[in-house]
């Protein structure tokens, strides 16, 4: 450990997940643990017994800690109500006939558009904040609720002013609809996306998305923008394999993409490229509850070495949910996964996800996040029981680049 005193030091952890896989212990866990943070960054990890001096100490007495946690996929930037839409599908009515008839995300899209800057400004703090009393550090928020060069280019801009509270991640998503303006000319449209949005939103925006799907983007527009894209040097993602079919998991993982999200039905052959580009799976167990979908193929991914990240998918139509760690539950309990591999779903491939190594583990180097969480009544200080039991979990402290940020 270096001689420099730590600025602050996390002591008396009883149950530390630090997903440093250069330590020896499984995920990295330790009993009765501390965590010394200086310059923003962890310095030390370690037992209590040895933890050095520090300006500031936390007492993590009968804490579960993580570190902090990401929601590698939220659309967290919008305006209006889709309740009713919400009531239209328990009635019998599916998303893609929603959409295909002006609604869903083109209904968020009026909305988003008529709502001045600082009502969105204000909206994405309150629900952001919410996430961070949940233990969540970082959250990648997209755009595409502005579908136009002006509006989504002042999405990106709100997501960027907004300052505290956890690190915001924006992800240009100009290619989520197509605009009802061009229905019927959509090709100029995706020649926009390509041609002005792409460059003008690279300031802004460290990753690119594209919906390809079923009422969204065929195949080969998907590819198109994501060429451009990763030719401007951004990191590129898609939502693949939703509703049906396309083949756009195997095209993103070939072009290089971080993630490829839903992949309900995603093939052998999608898997495959994934596996070999390193390409995350990004697991959207709301909306999979939401619209009834099938759950996508855990296991051949586990079979294939496909790395699997778990987010909210938080949005007010086909997933209206905040709470990660609830979806952690759900993708244990209705798609398949381990315990460990979901709470690795939401730190360490979350990063991953994000293309952003230092996120996600604790360690020397890493960032500085960390969630601590009480047990849940009558329970022993094990992460365990913040996937058994569903919900309602929030964070006792919350530190992001090594400053306490949060105290229940």
């Amino acid at each position: 450990m270096s001689r420099e005193r730590p600025e602050c030091v996390v002591v008396g952890i009883s149950d530390l997940w630090t997903f440093d896989d250069r330590r020896s212990e499984p995920h990295g866990r330790l009993d009765d643990a501390a965590v010394a943070l200086r310059d923003g960054r962890v310095c030390w990890v370690g037992p209590s017994s040895l933890a050095p001096e520090a300006d500031a100490v936390v007492d993590a007495t009968g804490t579960i800690a993580l570190p902090g946690l990401i929601d590698c996929h939220t659309h967290s930037l919008f305006a209006g109500s889709r309740a009713d839409e919400f009531a239209r599908r328990l009635a019998g009515a599916t998303y893609a006939e929603i959409l295909e008839a002006g609604g869903g995300i083109l209904s968020s899209v009026r909305a988003t558009r008529a709502a001045s800057s600082d009502t969105l400004a204000a909206t994405l703090r309150a629900r952001v904040d919410d996430m961070l009393t949940r233990g969540v550090t970082t959250v990648e928020v997209k755009t595409g609720y502005g579908l136009d060069e002006r509006h989504e280019l002042r999405l990106l801009t709100i997501i960027a002013d907004l300052r505290a509270g956890p690190r915001l991640v924006p992800t240009l998503l100009g290619a989520h609809a197509v605009p009802l303006e061009h229905r019927g000319h959509r090709e100029a449209y995706v020649d926009l996306v390509v041609e002005r949005m792409i460059p003008a939103a690279a300031p802004l925006s460290p990753h690119v998305d594209v919906y390809c799907d079923r009422g969204a983007y065929t195949l080969d527009e998907a590819r198109r923008i994501l060429q451009a894209a990763r030719d401007h040097g951004l990191v590129i993602k898609a939502h693949a394999e939703q509703i049906e079919h396309t083949g756009i998991a195997r095209v993103a993982a070939e072009l290089g993409a971080a993630s490829v999200d839903h992949l309900e039905r995603v093939d052998a052959a999608g898997l495959a490229a994934m596996a070999r580009a390193g390409t995350v799976a990004v697991l959207l167990p709301g909306a999979r509850t939401y619209l009834h979908d099938p759950s996508p193929p855990v296991a051949a991914m586990r079979a294939a070495g496909v790395p699997m990240a778990v987010a909210t998918d938080f949005n007010p139509g086909s997933s209206p949910v905040r709470d990660l760690l609830t979806c952690a539950t759900l993708a244990c309990l209705d798609m398949g996964l381990t315990i460990p591999e979901a709470l690795r779903g939401i730190t360490r491939n979350a990063a991953r996800a994000l293309a952003r190594p230092d996120l996600g583990w604790l360690g020397p180097g890493s960032a500085g996040d960390l969630a601590l969480f009480r047990p849940p009544p009558g329970e022993p200080a094990r992460a365990e029981s913040l996937i058994q039991y569903l919900g309602g979990h929030h964070a006792a402290v919350v530190l992001r680049d090594g400053h306490v940020v949060h105290r229940a």
